[in-house]
């Protein structure tokens, strides 16, 4: 053979090598995506590979150490030159101040940090949030049901220290629907904010009928004490029942529908439901597609003889012999009667009987199953609030 032929078997050899080395580790990128971070919605792995030479570049940003230190063995089982330039979040480039607390009613979340990009959730005042990175004025942040977004303003950026530390103060939740604080207690003091249902302030002296209140952001008001509850005496108070659940549910009747919305000024399916829950303390996942995969199966056949008041129930496309993939895309509450609330233009009370008036029929087609998450709670993705950490899993998350 002669030594042009040689070489060109030679390139040929490396070149094959190299490519099957390349597939090898996609496949391991692939694996670890769908192993720690299936959802893109609470998790991130984005992960690019690039071979030079001998040299194996990997690129990108996660979220999960785990993911991360097990593709960095897996690659260097593949070669000895690994160059890593991937982005562990929270990025290192935000110091110590990894942790924040939400001072707006109600900030929002968007999918990519710009103002004309999707709407995808709120996170409402005194609300902690963890912060992954920062591009500019604005923050990525995970919420306490773990869903990530891109915030401009509305969080106030805190160390450790500083957050464990604002977690022990005492606050006040409201529980009105919609109010204003003011600079004082007089009728003619100026508001300082608007306030929703499930807005957390800290809790100052209290001043006859109003609490002084002060903000994560040091601004400093009053509230009526008949609009809000010391967030003591509201988890002590609280009952977790179906009928609980579908009193709250009504009060929110005629609320106007708002794509990514969760708080009581505009609300999506998934953003109603998860508001009802979090005034009984409990914190369900951000989407109904996320929603569905916990708490107990009680029904998939529309038989509704076992559901009651308070379930979740499912709607959307069933998975089939030619579309194996099911799709959840709607989610309400049972009431009782074979009705249910939901939000659909506004909130709004409908039913799956057809002799009865509320009837809809498009969503009783495509009714796909039921859910109970009393009973379940501090199961996966139904998590309860503790006072001083608001919630278990943001207060544990390291």
């Amino acid at each position: 053979m002669g030594k042009v032929a040689v070489f060109i078997f030679l390139w040929i050899f490396s070149t094959l090598h190299g490519m099957a080395q390349n597939s090898d580790i996609q496949q391991v990128v692939a694996g670890l995506k769908e192993k720690y971070a299936p959802d893109s919605r609470v998790e991130l792995f984005q992960i690019t590979v690039l071979r030079l030479k001998d040299t194996l570049v990997l690129r990108g940003e996660t979220t999960s150490r785990e993911a991360y230190e097990e593709l960095l063995a897996q690659a260097r089982k593949t070669t000895t030159l690994v160059k890593d330039h991937i982005r562990l979040l929270p990025d290192k480039a935000l110091g110590e101040e990894v942790w924040g607390i939400i001072y707006n009613s109600a900030g929002t979340l968007r999918a990519e940090p710009r103002y004309g990009a999707e709407l995808v959730s709120q996170a409402l005042l005194g609300m902690p949030v963890r912060i992954l990175e920062r591009k500019g004025g604005w923050r990525r942040v995970q919420t306490p049901d773990r869903y990530i977004g891109w915030m401009n303003g509305s969080v106030v950026p805190m160390t450790d220290t500083q957050w464990q530390q604002y977690l022990k103060l005492p606050k006040v939740i409201v529980t009105s629907l919609y109010v204003r604080s003011f600079e004082d207690t007089n009728k003619e003091a100026l508001p300082v904010s608007d306030l929703v249902a499930g807005d957390m302030l800290v809790m100052k002296p209290a001043k006859g009928e109003f609490y002084q209140v002060q903000y994560p952001d040091g601004r400093e008001a009053f509230v009526k004490k008949s609009d809000v509850m010391t967030v003591s005496d509201w988890l002590k108070n609280n009952r977790l029942t179906g009928e609980s659940i579908v009193n709250t549910a009504k009060q929110l009747l005629g609320v106007p529908y708002l794509w990514g919305g969760t708080s009581t000024k505009g609300m999506d399916c998934s953003g109603f439901t998860k508001q009802v829950y979090w005034m009984h303390g409990i914190v369900l996942a951000r989407d109904a597609s996320q929603q569905v995969r916990y708490g107990r199966l009680i029904d998939e056949t529309s038989d509704f003889s076992n559901v009651l008041p308070g379930d979740l129930v499912f709607f959307g496309t069933k998975a089939t012999a030619d579309n194996p993939k099911e799709r959840v895309v709607h989610v309400g509450i049972y009431i009782g009667d074979r009705r249910f609330i939901h939000a659909s233009d506004y909130i709004r009370i409908n039913s799956f009987d057809p002799a009865d008036p509320l009837y809809d029929e498009f969503n009783a087609h495509r009714y796909i199953r039921t859910k109970r998450v009393i009973g379940e709670v501090n199961s996966e993705g139904i998590e309860e609030i503790f006072e001083n950490s608001f919630y278990h899993h943001t207060s544990n998350k390291k």
